[in-house]
């Protein structure tokens, strides 16, 4: 691998999409279902590639495109011997909910004090991670990477690639069953990001208001700092909704003043308090904390207010699962408004517990008289009234007619409810 090393060294940066071609860049071609990445290492040449890496002899055309077994462990392994030059905090992000609005949290935090390498987006995966380590620099002195999950053992993958020196796991929930069966399944693949930081000597960050989590951590190790309502060494009080969080933390002997955030939900106290918690563990100033916490503002469809000419909206579209649906519904009761509507969206990736957790959101929505419109197959075959897709709902409904309401958008990515902003 030092030889690789050496000529990743000498390129720009890599690449793994044909079309995305700068110059000097090394090219690695990827496969997968519906495309094979090798087809196109002579263009990627052509369009200013330094190197091309295959997996496929048959297209090595010149010098430059130079052959590995497996494109996609070439990629995983550059990134681990890359990652492994650096002697710097890596902090591993995971859990069912939360994990992308805590990265950023954290990095806001840590920003104020460290230059920091971040998780862009959600590439959080077997590409995305390898990806983000690739863009280490000596300048770096902290990275954050988040790490997702689909099915049994993918977070052990990402921590041997990562090999993170700190963790935060920030729940455990019901997503992605189809690949992780259930709950347990969840359990077990969310905390082998533990095993790897307790491995690595590490340090980490627990909700001690989650007895699940808690448990778990200290099972394992002492070397922890946790936060919660009351227990924890970071205690936060969340003061109102309005729809934004306000809320209040201390440690020790400080006290927070009143912090307003630019953030609805009650499930995101907890990602401020997570972040809270780091940035105080890597000694950032407190009220430098303050000011980051308060000038964080979602743009990603993610607990994003956005205020059109004839209602307030809460977009909280990128995602969605029982634990986080039920989470933003139960904020959304909470919420001061006299006149709420819930449209919600398919949870996909449940497998055979699909339907039994949407009969679940539709009895919580009729206890709490939430006015409510749902799309989706899974949906409609609960709620005969809801749509098939969200084209459907914007064809069939004066959207215009709906005027002074406050609107929580929440469904899972692939229904793209945030097409219904415009006619809002």
């Amino acid at each position: 691998m030092h030889s690789w090393l050496a000529l990743f060294d000498s390129c720009t940066k890599i690449s793994t999409d044909s079309r995305n071609i700068t110059e000097g860049c090394m090219y690695i071609a990827l496969k997968g279902n519906n495309f094979n990445g090798n087809e196109f290492a002579a263009s990627a040449i052509e369009n200013g590639a330094k190197y091309a890496i295959v997996d496929q002899k048959e297209y090595i055309t010149n010098e430059k495109i130079l052959y590995v077994e497996d494109g996609l462990s070439f990629l995983q392994d550059l990134a681990h011997a890359h990652r492994l030059r650096f002697d710097i905090p890596v902090i591993g992000i995971t859990g069912s909910n939360g994990k992308t609005s805590t990265k950023e949290l954290v990095k806001c935090c840590l920003e104020k004090k460290f230059t920091v390498l971040c998780t862009e987006g959600n590439l959080n995966n077997h590409i995305g991670v390898p990806l983000t380590l690739l863009k280490l620099k000596h300048e770096h002195q902290i990275a954050i990477i988040e790490m997702g999950a689909n099915k049994l053992f993918d977070i052990d993958e990402l921590c041997r690639i990562a090999k993170p020196t700190h963790g935060l796991i920030t729940n455990i929930g019901k997503a992605h069953l189809e690949g992780l069966i259930n709950f347990q399944g969840v359990l077990k693949t969310k905390t082998e990001l533990y095993n790897h930081v307790v491995a690595n000597k590490g340090f980490l960050f627990v909700n001690e208001d989650d007895p699940v989590l808690f448990k778990e951590a200290t099972q394992r190790t002492s070397k922890i700092l946790t936060f919660g309502q009351q227990k924890g060494q970071i205690n936060g009080n969340l003061m109102k909704l309005d729809p934004f969080v306000h809320f209040s933390w201390r440690q020790n002997n400080y006290m927070s003043r009143h912090i307003k955030t630019n953030l609805v939900g009650k499930y995101n106290f907890y990602n401020f308090l997570a972040a809270l918690c780091i940035g105080s563990f890597f000694k950032v100033d407190s009220e430098q904390l303050n000011e980051a916490i308060e000038a964080y503002w979602p743009d990603n469809n993610r607990s994003q207010v956005n205020q059109t000419k004839r209602n307030t909206l809460i977009l909280d579209c990128y995602n969605a699962n029982p634990t986080s649906m039920l989470s933003a519904l139960s904020s959304f009761v909470e919420i001061e408004h006299q006149d709420k509507l819930a449209i919600l969206g398919d949870m996909l990736e449940l497998g055979q517990d699909g339907p039994q957790e949407h009969q679940k959101i539709i009895d919580f929505l009729k206890q709490h008289q939430i006015d409510f419109i749902t799309v989706g197959s899974i949906f409609r075959n609960i709620n005969p009234q809801g749509f098939e897709r969200t084209n459907d709902l914007i064809s069939a409904i004066n959207l215009a007619q709906l005027e002074n309401k406050l609107i929580l958008l929440k469904g899972s990515r692939a229904i793209a409810l945030e097409h219904l902003v415009d006619k809002l």
